[in-house]
Formats: structure tokens, sequence, C-alpha cells
């Protein structure tokens, strides 16, 4: 039994207007003991609860090699990519762009800080309007704006990412900014201090230029979020973003910046870079400092960069990732690099293919990710078959994992503002209440299993690749504004593929193979082995040697 393919899709209610804000109420009174057997039943919790795992717990999913780490270090400049990306088709302006055109004097820092302004002003003018943004803080735009500019006309720019405007997710820290999360309670004062991957970014002379929009606490997969608005999908803006990186996602899609910081605690990056044709990169467990970050989900939280090419996602995961002394888990790796990151040469390459797991997904999905697993066999990539047994227990061992971590997180501090969360979070965080310690635990037992599972198929196999999603980004459907919406049915669905690298921390990431219907773009996911991030990086590369990129339907020129 354990090795057979135990994922289904399911066929669960849709919820939204009266029928939502009656069910929150429900689930949250007296009467949720009588609603919730056939929840948990529906989820898998009760099944799980049968199963017997003799693993000792994984609390995290650190992948220790060598000495510990004691000074924060990064990856040598001298490796940084040196060339913007030559993309097929639709041309992105990337990080190089920006760089090139301060260092010949087509355009300066200011200059770009009025643009990607009036650009974010036009985009929530738009109808609909995009809502990448919580906040922009017009005033401090312009002082980094003026610095930099300053920095130019003395030669002596900081780096590559001097003057380019890069946006963060409202997870991270950025001064002058508060943190919301995404709540409409959270974020009353302005943080004190820059996470560290700000903290990098803002030393490397980069020009934060606001705070992006998420799904609230990061606890769904659409970015549908009522108190900032719903981020729209540039490539068509009647579809979601993804989420709950949702707002970074849009930013780089629009053009208003070439990329972005996001999280990733279930598929954060991945999924909205999979449906807005980007790239998204989340690294393996702890390669990125945490510091800074919102206390949501501690066990499977990772930051990483969305980007349009596979080069300026290169790029930034160059300047943020590595040991930082304020994350003691981040000490626990090897130092990284990116040397040799773009060799298109990936003859002998063993890709790992589970097939029952890779084709299920919808037609237009499976159709695009084959075909580039042709294009990567014509490159002189071996397709390895290989099997991932307990992906079912994977699935709920981590909604236990994430549910029960943000539940806590949001308890601990926050819990007389309950009701302020949207309809969908408080649903989410009321089913979270009423899982077990040894729910947990038994989450925590899978967690080994799972990570052994996939040290098995590394030993046949240098990656594993799967679509990012098992669907392209779903319609806004009517009803779900502005309120929200319960729709589980395509939230297993987006989610297949996705949280298996956050429960076993081994890295991934997700970028562009090709579109569906109304001009939906599809992701391929690759899942490394730990600190194996180059690999990744490498086959996004590759990939972009022969996939078609397509307009955005709505897209800002900045350069």
């Amino acid at each position: 039994m354990d090795n057979q393919y135990d994922l289904k899709s399911v066929k669960l209610p849709y919820l939204s207007g009266g029928l939502l804000k009656l069910f929150a109420s429900l689930i949250e009174g007296p009467l949720k003991g009588l609603l919730t057997p056939s929840l948990f039943e529906s989820a898998g919790l009760n099944w799980l609860r049968t199963q017997h795992f003799d693993e000792n717990p994984t609390f995290h999913p650190v992948h220790h090699t060598g000495e510990l780490q004691t000074e924060a270090a990064s990856v040598s400049e001298k490796e940084f990519p040196q060339k913007a990306s030559a993309l097929r088709g639709f041309q992105f302006a990337g990080i190089h762009d920006y760089a090139q055109s301060y260092r010949n004097g087509t355009t300066t820092p200011e200059e770009v800080a009025q643009k990607v302004l009036d650009a974010i002003a036009a985009s929530d003018k738009h109808d609909p309007a995009l809502r990448a943004f919580i906040a922009v803080n017009r005033e401090d735009v312009l002082k980094q704006a003026r610095e930099s500019t300053a920095r130019f006309k003395a030669g002596k720019p900081l780096s590559v990412f001097d003057g380019v405007p890069i946006a963060v997710k409202d997870e991270m820290d950025m001064t002058p900014y508060p943190t919301t999360v995404g709540t409409s309670f959270l974020g009353k004062s302005p943080a004190t201090e820059d996470a560290t991957v700000v903290a990098r970014l803002r030393s490397a002379g980069a020009l934060l230029v606001g705070k992006t929009n998420m799904h609230e606490i990061g606890i769904n997969v659409t970015g549908l979020n009522p108190h900032h608005g719903t981020t729209r999908n540039p490539y068509n803006t009647a579809h979601f973003t993804g989420a709950s990186s949702s707002g970074s996602a849009t930013a780089v899609a629009a053009g208003l910046v070439p990329a972005a910081i996001g999280a990733d605690g279930g598929g954060s990056i991945r999924i909205p870079s999979s449906f807005c044709g980007l790239v998204g990169l989340k690294a393996t467990f702890g390669r990125v400092s945490e510091f800074g970050a919102f206390p949501l989900d501690w066990s499977v939280a990772h930051i990483g960069p969305i980007a349009a090419s596979a080069t300026d996602a290169a790029l930034t995961y160059a300047l943020i990732a590595g040991p930082d002394p304020k994350d003691e888990i981040s000490l626990h790796q090897p130092l990284p690099s990116l040397a040799s990151w773009d060799d298109l040469n990936l003859k002998g390459l063993k890709i790992g293919v589970y097939w029952q797991w890779f084709r299920h997904a919808d037609a237009d999905t499976v159709a695009a990710c084959e075909a580039m697993l042709k294009e990567y066999e014509n490159m002189g990539c071996e397709i390895v078959e290989i099997v991932i047994p307990n992906l079912e227990a994977n699935r709920v061992a981590h909604s236990i994992t994430i549910l029960s971590e943000m539940a806590q997180g949001m308890d601990a501090t926050y819990a007389e503002h309950h009701q302020e969360h949207a309809l969908d979070v408080r649903i989410n965080l009321a089913l979270a209440r009423q899982f077990s310690s040894t729910d947990y635990i038994a989450a925590q037992r899978i967690r080994t299993r799972i990570i052994n599972h996939f040290n098995a198929a590394f030993q046949k196999a240098d990656v594993i690749l799967t679509p990012t999603t098992g669907v392209s980004a779903p319609e806004i459907k009517k009803g779900a504004l502005p309120d929200g919406e319960s729709d589980l049915s395509t939230t297993v669905e987006i989610m297949r593929f996705v949280t298996a690298g956050n429960l076993t921390g081994f890295p991934a990431i997700s970028f562009p193979v090709g579109y569906a219907h109304k001009n939906l773009p599809i992701g391929l996911q690759v899942i490394g082995k730990a600190w194996d991030e180059k690999t990744l990086l490498r086959m996004a590369l590759a990939a972009e040697q022969v996939i078609e990129r397509k307009a955005p339907q709505v897209h800002y020129k900045i350069l």
C-alpha cells in the first residue's frame, strides 16, 4: 500500500457570501463539534489518525552539512550573473537592463523612481485595480532614488542592484513601513529594523519601492484579501494571481519591478510565479535568513525571489542567501555558490519523474510540462522513473503543521482580534484549533518519512520534476468579492505538487513552460537536493532557451 499513488482530487462545497459568513460563525461557535468530524473526514485527518508511523519526529527539516557557519555571508559577487537574460518572445526589463541604463546615462534612479510610482498609481486606477502593493512611501522612495543617483554621478554605485526597483512582501520588516501580514489589525507602528533579506538589498543600493499585498497571514493560495484588495493577474485580470505572495508576483509580471521578495510556507512563492509566468525560487530550508519575517509557520517557512527571468532570480538569490548570525537555523549550511550556474550543457543530468503524480493535473498543464520534458531529453537529460510513497500523508501532515503553527502564532498574542480576520482565515484557524498535540507530533513523524522517501529518490535522480500546480490561475468568481470564498476543491488542485518542498525543506523552483486557455501561464516545478539551488536555476535558464514568452495583458514600461 505504501507504494501506491494515493493523492485524489476532491469535490467539496463552494462557499461565498452569506453562506460563508454563516459557516464561519458556526465553526467558531458551540456547534463546531457537530461540524468538524465530517470536515476532518474530508480533509484526511481522520484517516491519518488511524495510521502508524515509527519514525522519530523531525521538527525542523535542517539538512546539516559540515561545520556550523559563524559569520554572515552570501554568494561571492564574482559569481553573480554578469549579463541579462535573452528571453524568447516578450522581453521583460531585467536587473542588468536597469544597471546598464544607469551606467550609460540613458536614465537615472530618480527618473525610474518617478515612473515606478506613477505606474503603481496607474495600476490601482486600472479597472480592475491590480492591488499589487499594500503600502508605498513616496517620500522614502524618492529619497532612496536621490541617494542612488548621487552615487552614480560620483562613479560609485554600490552594486548591480543600485537604483534597481525591488518590492518586498508585507511579511518582512522594512523601515519605515509597518508589517501588516495582510491583516487589518497588525502593523500599527513602523518596523524599527530591516529584516536580513531587506538589509542585504538595501546595502546593495536596491530601490525598495514598497510592501506588496498578500493573502492574509499567508493562509491561502488565491490572493483574495478583503482588507487590502484582491490582487489581479496581469496575464488576465479576471483571474487570481496566486498566493500568498500575490502582490510580489503581480508587481513583477506587470513590469513595476524586475524582481520581488516573496515567502513560501506552502507554495506561496511558486504558486503565484506559476500563475503569472515568472521564476520563483524556494531555496533549501535555512538557506535564506528568516530574521525579521513575521513568525507564522516556523518549520515550513522560506523567503525567496520572484523574478521575470532565471538570471534575475539567480541575482536576487545570490544577494539574499547565506548564513546570518541573527537566524541560528541559517548557520547549518554550506556557503552558497553560483559557480557555473549558467552552464547550459545538461547532458547526463538525471530527471526523476513519478508519472502518476506528474500527470495528476489538467490536460493543458500536463501537455506543457511533458513538452518541456522532451526538450530536456533533447538537451541530453535522462528521464528516470521514480516512486515517492505516502504523498497523501505528506499532504495532511503539511496541513496540520502549517495551520497549527499559524493558529498558535495568532492565538498567543492576537486572540482578541480573531473576528477581524477575513472569513476564510477565521475558518482555517478555527479548524486548526481543534487539532491535537498528537496530530502535530504525528505530522512531524511523517515529515521524517517523507524526507527519507525523497532522499531515496535522489539516489536515482539529480532532480525531481512535477507541474507547479494542477491547474492554471482560477477565475475570480463574482460571489467571492468582496468578502472571500472557500473553494477547497480548487485549493487541493493548486497545492498538489508544492507542499512536499516545504515539509521536507528541499529546494524547489517554478518557471514558465507554456500557456493555457485565456493566455494563462503554466509553470514547471523542479525539486532539488539540499543546497543545490544552482542546478534548479540552470534548468530554469535552459528552459528559457526554448520557451516563447508571451506579453501580459497589463504591463507597464519603466525603462
